[in-house]
């Protein structure tokens, strides 16, 4: 099992930043990819970013530029830092793990608040 817990959200201006920490702990191995997800009020969650066991990245169209993924293999940790926040990037923020057994497993952090508004 893996444990993924969220922190880092808020309420931020138009135009500011924050920077979102997922920390994983439990059986953290076979990774395939690490990444975050948001679902704003009426919306389908959708994928923000993600993070290959490799180092390739991946970012929604609405994102590219603004929002960066990384980790810190050492803490078994994925940030999201965010800039230039939109009130349309308004929505709970899920850390994501996805571990390659064969199968695929899907792991789910408890969501984190993001509230871009002025």
């Amino acid at each position: 099992q893996v444990h993924l817990v969220e922190s880092g959200g808020g309420l931020v201006q138009p135009g500011g930043s924050l920077r979102l920490s997922c920390a994983a702990s439990g059986t953290i191995s076979n990774i395939y990819t690490m990444g975050w997800y948001r679902q704003a009020p009426g919306k389908q969650r959708e994928l923000v970013a993600g993070l290959t066991s490799v180092g390739v990245t991946n970012y929604a169209d609405a994102v590219k530029g603004r929002f960066t993924i990384s980790r810190d293999n050492a803490k078994n940790t994925v940030f999201l830092q965010m800039n230039s926040l939109k009130p349309e990037d308004t929505a709970v923020y899920y850390c994501n793990v996805v571990r390659r057994l064969g199968a695929l497993y899907d792991y789910w952090g408890q969501g984190t608040q993001v509230t871009v508004s002025s």
